[in-house]
Formats: structure tokens, sequence, C-alpha cells
């Protein structure tokens, strides 16, 4: 066979197999360029670009599982395509310097990229073969929806549906392998899938606010899943834990009410609640959390704030709904004098489990 790119297929033919895995590599060739050309055009590095890209992936044959070669090229080329575009920007920034000022990458960094690009080499393998066949016929070939589904015989809606599935259990997977963890129960996967899609409904149903709070793995990898397109200014989550929390809890539920057309008594009354359950989280648990949410039904605008905890939970939640019932020195309401102040209040508490209060303050007709 003939040199690839510099290397002779000789040099890493194993003859004791009798097989030259170089062949393998080369049929690689269309799909590598096709990546970098998509990247880069007509850019004067796009040779240089393809051939770092396959003699990378040669040299680290030996390390590549059965079925995964295809997936770790992929990798490859796209972290070839990004360091040019990184140094280049870097040279840009430093061009004007009469001194250059560039550096060396860190000896860490090589390391890092290392370890990332083996991650989700990894988490690819872990997807189904229909699952990777589509993922890669999409986003490497680009086929569109409706070409994929006419191939499997579907729609394009359900397709695309398919997609963005597969999207977020890779995601959840590369965290998994990047932190060489596996779940601990059963629940934990379910509950970062439903986090990763950012299926809202899936989420209530898997309790993965309850279950986040008690586990510390999926606590951990909950913040880069939920802060994908966190760019929403109407939904704010508060983390309960000591005093303090509960004056900002207080305050951002007042700002974000007032921001919604919420006013005059209704804005006290509602901070006065918040006080009162973000109280509870930090007097009976070791913590939890406050979300407060602007929300509309029926042509209603109102805030809807939903209080959780991992604690003990309530033992009889009636008798901690009858007026007066309270034991420790707060404003003296409570849950009951908290419902009293909202317009819709929910409790739900689970012994060993925690306790999850929801509660809406609707606007005054008139108030948007």
């Amino acid at each position: 066979m003939a040199s690839v790119l510099g290397v002779s297929a000789e040099s890493i033919e194993d003859p004791a197999a009798g097989h030259d895995p170089s062949g393998d590599v080369a049929a690689l060739m269309p799909m590598v360029r096709r990546i970098v050309l998509a990247r880069v055009g007509a850019h004067p590095a796009a040779d240089d670009l393809i051939q770092e890209t396959l003699v990378r992936v040669l040299a680290a044959l030996p390390r590549i599982e059965p079925g995964m070669l295809e997936p770790y090229t992929i990798v490859t080329a796209r972290n070839v395509v990004a360091t040019m575009w990184r140094d280049a920007d870097r040279r840009d920034r430093n061009q004007h310097r009469m001194v250059d000022l560039t550096t060396p990458e860190p000896p860490d960094e090589t390391l890092l990229a290392g370890e990332e690009q083996e991650a989700i080499a990894e988490a690819l393998g872990r997807l189904n073969e229909r699952e990777r066949d589509t993922l890669l016929a999409h986003e490497v070939a680009g086929q569109d929806t409706r070409s994929l589904a006419a191939r499997t015989g579907s729609t394009s809606g359900a397709v695309a549906a398919q997609l963005n599935r597969t999207r977020a259990r890779l995601r959840v997977e590369y965290l998994l392998a990047l932190e060489q963890a596996e779940p601990p129960t059963e629940r934990c996967r379910p509950v970062l899938l439903a986090l990763s899609s950012g299926d809202r409904r899936r989420q209530r149903e898997v309790d993965a606010a309850g279950h986040v709070l008690q586990c510390a793995l999926c606590a951990r990898l909950s913040e880069p899943l939920t802060a994908r397109g966190q760019s929403r200014d109407d939904v704010i989550r508060i983390p309960i834990s000591r005093d303090a929390d509960i004056v900002t809890a207080r305050q951002t539920a007042r700002e974000l009410a007032a921001r919604s057309g919420m006013e005059g008594t209704n804005l006290t009354l509602l901070a006065t609640a918040v006080s009162e359950v973000a109280r509870n989280i930090v007097r009976f648990t070791e913590g939890g959390e406050i979300v407060v949410e602007v929300v509309e039904l029926d042509g209603r605008r109102g805030v809807q704030v939903v209080a959780r905890d991992g604690g003990p939970g309530i033992p009889d939640v009636d008798a901690a709904m009858v007026d007066g019932f309270s034991t420790y020195a707060g404003l003296g309401l409570g849950l009951p004098g908290a419902r009293r102040l909202m317009d819709e209040f929910a409790v739900v508490s689970e012994e060993g489990r925690g306790t999850t209060v929801t509660m809406t303050k609707w606007c005054k007709e008139g108030q948007r």
C-alpha cells in the first residue's frame, strides 16, 4: 500500500495478524475530509489538518478498541481543527506586540484534551448501533431528518425526537465516562437523562429534584447538564442552606414577581411566604433549593414557588397544616400561614426522602 501522509503502511502493518490496520484508517479519509472542510472551507491548512488527523489516529491504533475507530477519528478531527483555530486566534491577538508573547500549552492541557477525547469515544460506544448510526449520519454526513426518515421508514419528526434523546444520552454518558463513575442507583440514569433533555414533565415523574438532593454524583453532574441554554430570566433557582439564603430567596422572588407585573400587597405576601418555606429548609434539613418561576395559565400570570429539601420529611402533613403549628421561633406563620398568603398551595412529603412545597401567587386582574 502507498504511504499514507508520510507514514508508510509497512511501518504499522501487523504481520502476525496478516492485516494492515492502516487500510481501515485510509478508508476513513473521505469522512475526515468532509469533517475538516465543513469547518475550515477552502482554508490553506485544510490538507494539513486532514493529514494531522490521520497521523494521530494511526499512532493511536493499538489503543483503539474494536468498533471504535470511526468515533475516535471523528473526535480527533474536530480536536485538530479546534486547536488550529485556537492557535490562530492567539497569534492574531498578539500580532501587534513587538515581543512574541505566545506561550506553549501547559503540559496538563494536552492530558486533559486526551481524557476528554477518550470520554467522548467511550460515550459514543455506549449508544446502541441505531442511535450511533443516526447521530453520525446527521452530524457528520450532514443528512437531514427527512432523508433519514425515508431511509428508516419513519417520519422526520420522529427522527428529530430520536436525535434529541440520543444527544441527551450522549451528554450523560460523556460526563459519566469523564468522571470514570458508575451511577450508584438505578434511579440515577433516568434522572440524569431527564435533566439532560430538559424534559420538565419527565423530571417531575422521576422526582429529579428530590433525587439530586440525595445523590452526590447526580448533584455534581446536574450542573453541567442543566447549564445548557439556561438563558431564561423567568426561572431562578436559589440554593438554601443558611439564614442568608432566606433573605436571598425572599428578595429574588419579590424582584421576579415585580418584573412579571405583580404589584402592591401581593409582592409582600409572596415574599413573606417564601421566607417561611425557606426558613423551614434551613431549620429542619441540611439544605435544599427554591425555584421561582413566572407562570401563565388561562390568561392569568403569576409566580410559582417550589421549595424542595432532602430532609427527614414531615411525619404528619395534616397536623403540620393546622394553624399555630410551629416548632421554632420564626415569624410564627409556619406552613399554615404561608398557605393563607398564597392563592394555591400543596405539600408532598415522604419520611426519609424530603418535602416539596409548591405554591402560586397570581397577579390581580389588570396586572400583567
